[in-house]
């Protein structure tokens, strides 16, 4: 599932091409994606809607239409938010849900081979009310280590699943969250309410410091993400931890361990380094 770094991207590609642009002749291909909104409802809509702001929240994409609705895009697993130069080739159409037409002979598109994604149509109430139940961006300055350990200090699930709650950090899925902890030195499976002080500075810096590189790379792909592009990412070309069970660690030769008892998801760990604290 794309995490901040990778809709960041998106969002950051989309921004330039989008902002300013009037949608002309929405197309809603299919209708399961949609979630809170009746299809007529979103087609009229869009129509004739004048693009205000395309932004990141969490694992959305927030596109600000006419000054007070919000397209709120999750692509999911196998979502794709993309913008072409022509009209689509009939492979192009094959998994559209969404397409809009923009100036110049140019197509916004979304597009989703298993439709896991979703789209909704927010007014500003209903804005307030989705996004006040999302935590803090990892990546705002006002995220510090103190914010970081008074939210940690709310739950005794284990460290690793308290990150990707998104009621308490906004953004950070498995892929971020197991290189974080490894670059913190942090056992995954540790209750996130016993980590010292110290630990939850250094985790701040590992989150950060891991989603920004991640960024700069355009994200991370291992199957199906792709940018507003049509590019992958190449993080997963760093990657220390995740996907590398059973190799040797970066750090000191140990080799990494993978298991699925802390989430139900594949968690990759190094027992010398993330040793218990």
């Amino acid at each position: 599932m794309p995490e901040l770094p990778e809709v960041e991207t998106i969002v950051r590609q989309l921004r330039p091409q989008l902002v300013g642009q009037t949608f002309r002749n929405p197309r809603l291909f299919h209708t399961d994606v949609l979630r809170g909104v009746r299809p007529a409802r979103f087609v009229a809509a869009l129509h004739n809607a004048r693009v205000g702001s395309v932004t990141r929240r969490a694992k959305h994409i927030v596109i600000r239409i006419q000054d007070r609705d919000r397209v709120v895009i999750q692509p999911r697993m196998t979502g794709a938010l993309l913008v072409y130069e022509r009209r689509l080739s009939a492979e192009q159409r094959r998994y559209a849900v969404l397409q809009v037409t923009l100036p110049g002979r140019r197509y916004l598109v979304y597009r989703d081979v298993r439709r896991l994604g979703t789209i909704s149509l927010l007014d500003a109430e209903a804005w307030t009310t989705y996004t006040d139940r999302i935590g803090p961006e990892p990546l705002s300055p006002k995220f510090t280590a103190s914010c970081l350990e008074t939210r940690m200090r709310r739950t005794r699930q284990a460290i690793k699943k308290a990150l990707m709650d998104q009621r308490l950090l906004a953004g950070v899925g498995n892929i971020y969250a197991n290189e974080a902890l490894f670059r913190a030195q942090i056992d995954p499976s540790r209750p996130a309410d016993g980590l010292s002080r110290p630990e939850c500075r250094r985790l701040h810096r590992a989150v950060r410091s891991v989603l920004r590189a991640a960024v700069d790379a355009g994200g991370t792909t291992i199957r199906d993400y792709r940018t507003s592009t049509g590019d992958p990412g190449s993080f997963q070309h760093v990657l220390q931890v995740y996907g590398r069970g059973g190799e040797p660690c970066v750090r000191c030769g140990t080799r990494l361990t993978t298991t699925h008892s802390i989430d139900a998801r594949s968690t990759t760990f190094c027992f010398r380094c993330q040793g218990p604290g």
